[in-house]
């Protein structure tokens, strides 16, 4: 029994680290495909092995990106980029030839019918040009691949730090996650009784969540306002508009643009706990400030 159990546990380790092998890259096979090809080639192994010693190692590069389990979009960066220095190699071996065939033909122009011959190294000279315009081509397209890839990467920074500089920013001021987006909460203690002004305490708070505004102009975000249900439900509808929009009163003073928030009242609905006891009734006083799945917030739970 116990040998059939280390069977079964052996044959499922091997299943499963076959399972994790990643896919091989079409654009990588390729690219190596077409550098054995120019490897194979003895005028190219003579004539351009510094070319091709560059396409190996950028080849090299992209294996191991592979094998590390990269992005595929650096993988196949790195397989375009050596594919086009093997193209190098491959009309850099063919434009040395073609000098050769010009400094041949200047050798033997005394002792030879030099018509025959000069025609050759006239076309000798356009291959040449033609090779080297293609390689400086080559050349040119490669430093712009190599510009771009870095400029997005930057952007890429960027961005991936302003989100995650935001995130931070509303976990400090305690959002919660919910099914209508990332909640942060101003209890009634910031309120005067009964009354729609804010407290001298609540500034610190709605300072910080300015901020947050300022930093991140695409950031919108819905107030809301909720009482309990201790009153008439006109009074309290009209109590938790005049809350949220002393909110966002407050929030513009300190610079947040009127077209990142909206605002409603909800009166007594919606409540979060029982308003039979007093600490229900006090954490239904509330002003919400819901930033939506569109804002593109991950917080932590």
């Amino acid at each position: 029994m116990n040998t059939r159990l280390l069977t079964l546990i052996t044959l499922t380790a091997a299943l499963g680290a076959c399972s994790s092998m990643p896919e091989r890259n079409s654009d990588l096979d390729r690219a190596q495909g077409r550098l054995r090809s120019a490897q194979n080639d003895a005028q190219v192994a003579q004539l351009a092995p510094d070319e091709l010693k560059q396409a190996s190692d950028t080849l090299v590069m992209a294996e191991k990106a592979w094998s590390d389990n990269e992005p595929k979009s650096k993988v196949d960066h790195l397989a375009y980029m050596g594919a086009q220095r093997v193209v190098v190699a491959q009309e850099s071996a063919s434009s040395r030839a073609s000098q050769a065939v010009i400094a041949g033909a200047a050798a033997e122009r005394d002792r030879m019918r030099l018509q025959q011959r000069t025609a050759e190294a006239d076309r000798a000279r356009q291959q040449l040009a033609s090779a080297e315009q293609s390689n400086a081509n080559k050349t040119a397209a490669l430093a712009q691949a190599d510009a771009a890839t870095q400029r997005e990467q930057a952007r890429a920074d960027s961005s991936d730090a302003r989100a995650n500089a935001l995130a931070q920013q509303l976990q400090e001021l305690n959002a919660k996650k919910t099914e209508r987006g990332y909640v942060v909460t101003l209890q009634d203690v910031l309120f005067d009784t009964g009354q729609a002004r804010l407290m001298p305490e609540s500034a610190g708070f709605l300072a910080r969540l300015a901020d947050a505004f300022k930093r991140n102009a695409s950031l919108t975000a819905a107030i809301e306002g909720y009482t309990d249900s201790v009153g008439g439900s006109n009074a309290n509808y009209e109590l938790s508009d005049r809350r949220a929009n002393a909110v966002k009163t407050a929030l513009m003073s300190l610079g947040v643009r009127d077209e990142q928030l909206t605002v409603r009242g909800f009166g007594e609905n919606n409540p979060v706990a029982s308003n039979d006891t007093v600490d229900g009734r006090q954490m239904n006083r509330r002003v919400e400030i819901v930033f939506g799945s569109q804002s593109g917030l991950v917080l932590a739970k």
